[in-house]
């Protein structure tokens, strides 16, 4: 375990040391900006009409504006999650792949760490970096704690804003798994994020995809959708099934992974 913590700071080490991460902090927080702005102006802008005519004579979908924390911070999360899946490719194409285009990876694989080691440590280093960018979205609902209010006295209701954050590392971390599986297999880092992409993009949209499909087919997709289970969680709502779903991913990646790198081994 001392040597995957000693890769692990490595990796960090690398990204902050590089302007890649602090890019992709800027772009995230550039980009969540911007959504949350919009939503809070179309906040004050359904506060206002349920002010003159009422909750009652305003479309059902305007409900969710009752609130800062439905209105905003929920469909912030939603958005951030879209966000991940792009930031996320970017963040774990170089773990392996680097490693391969710089001649460097037969020198790790001659070193006295097992191939297990070298996985988790690549893989607690790139989770890291991409904890650190979404912790930086927390701001929001901090900013709506102290500037918002609420009839009931708090402006947001902690708890679901606490575990759809939760929902968001969880997101994450699993990106950054399939991402450094992809990554383990090609020496080409734009290639790593491009496959990587194309595989999480579908895999998100698996739901929507599934609609017209007959059952059970169309119950299984919905199940094995990314969507369907991180709208669990951003929504707080505590689904064992979800945290099972995501953490099975996460294992089946790093399992992937490793045997990846212990083929490349001994090949």
């Amino acid at each position: 375990m001392r040597n995957a913590l000693a890769i692990a700071r490595k990796e960090l080490g690398i990204y902050f040391s590089t302007p890649w991460a602090y890019v992709v902090f800027t772009a995230m927080l550039g980009i969540s900006s911007f959504f949350f702005v919009n939503l809070l102006a179309t906040f004050k802008e359904v506060q206002g009409l349920a002010r003159v005519y009422g909750w009652a004579r305003l479309p059902p979908e305007y409900a969710q504006f009752k609130n800062l924390t439905d209105g905003i911070v929920v469909q912030l999360w939603d958005v951030i999650g879209v966000i991940t899946l792009f930031v996320a490719p970017f963040l774990s194409m170089r773990l392996f792949a680097e490693e391969k285009r710089n001649r460097t990876f037969e020198l790790l694989m001659t070193a006295p760490v097992r191939p297990w080691e070298i996985v988790l440590g690549k893989y607690l280093g790139g989770v890291g970096v991409i904890w650190a960018t979404l912790g930086l979205t927390i701001i929001f609902p901090i900013t709506l704690s102290l500037f918002g209010s609420s009839e009931s006295g708090t402006a947001l209701e902690w708890s679901t804003v606490a575990l759809g954050f939760g929902g968001l590392l969880l997101w994450g971390a699993t990106c950054l798994g399939v991402g450094m599986f992809v990554s383990a297999l090609t020496e080409s880092q734009m290639l790593a994020a491009f496959l990587t992409f194309a595989i999480l993009l579908p895999w998100m949209l698996l739901r929507g995809l599934a609609q017209s499909a007959d059952e059970p087919w169309r119950s299984i997709a919905n199940h094995l959708s990314f969507s369907s289970q991180l709208s669990t969680l951003s929504r707080g709502v505590l689904d064992l099934k979800s945290l099972v779903f995501f953490l099975s991913v996460i294992l089946f990646s790093l399992l992937l992974t490793h045997r990846t790198v212990e083929a490349q081994r001994w090949a």
